[in-house]
C-alpha cells in the first residue's frame, strides 16, 4: 500500500495504536501461571473494546485472537491451555484490522529468573530491529534492511531465521511487497517509495537460521533448535524516515 491522503494515514496509525495497545497490556499480564489462552484473551479484549479484528482470525481462520509462541516455538504459536512458567522466553505477536485498514507488531519477553543470554539476545534484538527501521527512507533498496541486520548479527555472534520475513500491510495483512527479507538477500531488488506501508520484523537467534512447522497447521520451531526473538512494528515511509505507525497510547 501507499498512501495517498490524511485520511489514510490517520486510520492506519489507529489501528497500530491498537495493536501496539494490545500487545503492551498482554506484556503487563504476562507472568508464571497464567496460560497462553487466558493472555490472548485479555489481547481479544483490548482488541474489540477498541472497534478492531483480530487479523490472524479475519484472514486466515487462525485458532486465536493473537500468535503467542513459547520457548522452543518462534512464530504462529496458538493459544491454548500451555500454562506460563518461571523463565520461559514468550513471544507476542498482534495484528487487527478497523475500518478495512490493518497492522501488525510483535515482541519477545524474557520471564525471571532471567538468563544472561537470554536477557542480551532480548536486548540485542530489539537493536536489531532498530538497526532495519533505521535503513527505513524513499529511493533506498528495500535490500539495505536485510544487509544492515544481517551485519549486525554477524557483528554480535547472532543468526537470523531466513524463511520468516517482512512483509507490506495496509489493506490487507500480507500485501506487496511480499516476502521482504530481514536478511542479507542478493536477490533484493525492489526500491522504498515514499508512502510505503511495510513492517520490519528480524528474528534474531543463537543458531536458528529456519522456521520449520510441527504437529499443528500453524506452529513454527526454530531449526536448529536455539533461543529466538522477534521484534515488529509496521512503518511508513517517509522523507524524514520510517513513521511508526505501533506505538501505544503515549507513545512509549
Amino acid at each position: 500500500m501507499i498512501i495517498e491522503s490524511e485520511d489514510e494515514l490517520l486510520k492506519l496509525k489507529e489501528v497500530g495504536r491498537i495493536c501496539a495497545n494490545a500487545l503492551q497490556v498482554m506484556s503487563t499480564s504476562l507472568e508464571p501461571g497464567i496460560t497462553t489462552l487466558e493472555l490472548d484473551q485479555i489481547g481479544r479484549k483490548v482488541l474489540e473494546d477498541a472497534g478492531a479484528r483480530s487479523a490472524p482470525e479475519l484472514c486466515y481462520q487462525f485458532p486465536g485472537a493473537t500468535c503467542i509462541s513459547v520457548n522452543e516455538e518462534i512464530a504462529h504459536g496458538i493459544p491454548g491451555s500451555r500454562v506460563i512458567r518461571p523463565g520461559d522466553l514468550v513471544n507476542i505477536d498482534v495484528s487487527a484490522e478497523k475500518d478495512g485498514f490493518f497492522s501488525d507488531t510483535g515482541a519477545s519477553f524474557s520471564l525471571p529468573p532471567h538468563k544472561s543470554k537470554i536477557e542480551k539476545l532480548c536486548r540485542d534484538g530489539k537493536r536489531a530491529l532498530w538497526v532495519g527501521l533505521n535503513q527505513v527512507k524513499p529511493g533506498e533498496p528495500l535490500a539495505k534492511i536485510g544487509q544492515a541486520v544481517g551485519a549486525f548479527a554477524l557483528k554480535n555472534r547472532y543468526t537470523l531465521v531466513a524463511n520468516l520475513a517482512s512483509h507490506g500491510i495496509g489493506r490487507s495483512l500480507h500485501e506487496e511487497p511480499s516476502e521482504l527479507s530481514t536478511w542479507p538477500d542478493p536477490s533484493e531488488k525492489r526500491m522504498i517509495t515514499e508512502g510505503l506501508v511495510f513492517t520490519v520484523e528480524p528474528f534474531l537467534s543463537l543458531g536458528a537460521t529456519w522456521a520449520e512447522g510441527g504437529d499443528d497447521a500453524w506452529t513454527l520451531y526454530a531449526d536448529p533448535e536455539a533461543p529466538t526473538v522477534q521484534y515488529e512494528h509496521t512503518v511508513v515511509a517517509t522523507r524524514n524516515g520510517p513513521l511508526i505507525l505501533t506505538l501505544p497510547e503515549g507513545g512509549a
